[in-house]
């Protein structure tokens, strides 16, 4: 007799997949579009999108697709555009080091970004001014908002008290 569960969840489920290429695990029983997403560097449309080009049923669980399509989701995701991806979808568009376009994922895309704001401190452009001086980068106000942690009129309060 076959337990209640084994209807829902199949013999081949996993609750933690794991990805050795991305050094990454994702959660068995979500989506595979939403799993993906749990990859450092991977959003919603980059997602679906390598969905589609694996031919796998989004409506699928993470923890039922086989170790091939699983394998073939790894390579899609490190080398997007052999796949057929569009260059405009990947996250490092040509890319001042290499002069390519290629998707960064994983502690490289902390990498990446530490050392991009490192490049605009020390050539010191306007972003890179804001970024050192801990202001707002993106034309953010800056009158009422950003004034990390202090609490607007506590301090008047208290000295009025004391008057």
């Amino acid at each position: 007799m076959s337990s209640p569960l084994s209807a829902i969840r199949p013999k081949n489920y996993r609750e933690k997949v794991f990805f050795r290429k991305l050094r990454s695990q994702i959660d068995g029983s979500t989506k595979v579009e939403h799993g993906l997403t749990q990859i450092k560097g991977v959003g919603r449309r980059f997602a679906q999108a390598v969905v589609s080009v694996a031919n796998i049923d989004p409506n699928m669980r993470v923890g039922v697709i086989a170790e091939k399509d699983l394998n073939k989701l790894e390579e899609i995701i490190l080398d997007p555009l052999k796949y057929g991806i569009p260059n405009w979808m990947v996250n490092r568009q040509n890319d001042p080091r290499e002069g390519s376009d290629h998707h960064v994922i994983g502690n490289k895309l902390d990498i990446t970004l530490r050392r991009d704001v490192d490049k605009m401190k020390r050539i010191k452009s306007y972003k890179g001014v804001r970024h050192h001086y801990h202001l707002k980068v993106r034309g953010q106000r800056t009158k009422s908002t950003g004034r990390h942690g202090l609490v607007v009129g506590v301090m008047r309060r208290k000295l009025r008290e004391k008057k």
